[in-house]
């Protein structure tokens, strides 16, 4: 477990968020922690994920919607390269969906933003010393109802959900046509729906996407 942080040995912190004014105020109101330290930010996940390997952060505060690699998907590039960073989300998203997901690739801090900035340092506080920050009620709901849908399905319906068709789907995943074809007749069946456009707003809907 690590120990907790002292005014003299701050909490490096890395924000990836791609919401300018909201990177500048979080910056800003970590900072006036005497115990935490923000060294660096990104607006978009392979910034983040860069600036991880070059500042070495203790902790990552990131939002899940970004350009490029979601939070999520920065979570789990984490988990999978074995980063000593913790990580923790602060959202929009109220959902268990994305919970669950985030659990599954070791998020340690799951957190809304509307939560007051006390709430936010305490928690960087308790992740850092080896404890969790997480809703209790979404934690509980986020076990309720199963994500059915594979890694691939995910993000080939995240990109038909953007207007992208199957070639241009293939061709940004380096898939072949018939078989992003495939993944989204899947995600079809999996979610009981006929289209994209449903199969979209249901995922969306559950924080599958």
């Amino acid at each position: 477990m690590s120990r907790l942080p002292t005014a003299a040995d701050p909490l490096r912190i890395l924000i990836a968020e791609d919401q300018a004014m909201l990177r500048g105020a979080l910056t800003a109101l970590l900072n006036l922690e005497d115990d935490l330290t923000v060294v660096g930010s990104a607006g978009d996940g392979e910034t983040a994920w860069r600036e991880l390997q070059r500042l070495s952060p203790e902790v990552l505060v990131t939002d899940i919607e970004m350009p490029g690699l979601t939070g999520l998907e920065l979570a789990q590039r984490i988990q999978r390269h074995a980063l000593q960073v913790r990580v923790v989300i602060v959202t929009t998203f109220a959902r268990a969906g994305f919970l669950r997901r985030a659990l599954d690739a070791g998020v340690a801090g799951y957190l809304l933003k509307d939560a007051p900035v006390e709430q936010l340092a305490d928690a960087l506080r308790r992740v850092h010393a080896g404890g969790r920050a997480i809703d209790p009620q979404l934690a509980l709901d986020a076990w309720s109802e199963p994500d059915p849908l594979s890694d691939r399905e995910r993000q080939a319906l995240r990109l038909a959900g953007q207007g992208m068709s199957a070639s241009e789907i293939a061709a940004q995943l380096h898939l072949s046509h018939g078989t992003v074809r495939n993944y989204l007749s899947e995600a079809f069946g999996k979610l009981g729906v006929g289209n994209r456009i449903e199969a979209y707003r249901l995922a969306r809907q559950k924080g599958w996407l």
